[in-house]
């Protein structure tokens, strides 16, 4: 019918239930009951901000690495709060490949990195890579552990082969732009920065680091 307002899905009811209950279990149920991660993906494209914002948080529960894509484009929805959920999303299924056991190891590796006990989390990522080679987030955190240990080009070759097979991957490319900064290296931290930046643009502390160093350019000249 002409000038009808479009039909919103089920997937908008349960979202609006969760967010006055805040009961992840019942939303994670009642999506994956009626909703496949290929159709949540799909679902990222609709007109109302808020399936799109039901699609990117549903996806950070029951997508898996095939969903990158979808997410990694949401990134630049004109809805901060899809792009604030797309980015927790990435996050969840950058971490969902591989075998069940992969992803366990993978998950302590991120632990000792967090814990900065750099040296286990490279020792465990160096096994991850000879295993599963074609798994990103297990070169990002071997990166993330180099880094720690103050191996910056080390670091920088691990992040661009996450990069290589995750061109999505907006923490590798601001890590890489971390260590060029480490080694005094401004204009190429800046390049990877931008390009950072230009995957994610919710990165304040990147936007923050851009402006530092674009200062810092103008003086020079």
């Amino acid at each position: 019918m002409p000038g009808s307002v479009p039909r919103l899905p089920l997937l908008d009811f349960v979202y609006q239930q969760f967010l006055d209950d805040r009961d992840a279990a019942s939303f994670v149920r009642k999506v994956s009951a009626r909703y496949s991660p290929a159709t949540l993906e799909r679902v990222l494209a609709h007109p109302a901000r808020s399936c799109r914002r039901a699609a990117a948080l549903a996806l950070g529960y029951l997508g898996d690495y095939e969903s990158n894509p979808a997410l990694g484009r949401a990134l630049h929805d004109i809805d901060r709060g899809v792009r604030s959920m797309a980015e927790n999303s990435l996050r969840a299924v950058w971490c969902r490949a591989g075998t069940l056991p992969q992803q366990k190891l993978l998950e302590a590796i991120i632990h000792e990195n967090v814990a900065k006990h750099y040296r286990q989390a490279f020792d465990r990522a160096s096994e991850l890579v000879d295993l599963a080679p074609w798994f990103a987030e297990a070169w990002n955190q071997r990166a993330i552990s180099r880094y720690g240990l103050g191996y910056y080009t080390e670091s920088i070759g691990d992040c661009r082969q996450a990069l290589e097979i995750n061109p999505y991957h907006f923490g590798a490319a601001a890590g890489m732009g971390q260590c060029y900064l480490n080694m005094g290296e401004s204009d190429e931290a800046l390049l990877c920065f931008r390009r950072a930046l230009k995957l994610n643009p919710e990165l304040d502390g990147v936007r923050a680091a851009i402006q530092s160093l674009e200062r810092g350019r103008k003086r020079r000249k």
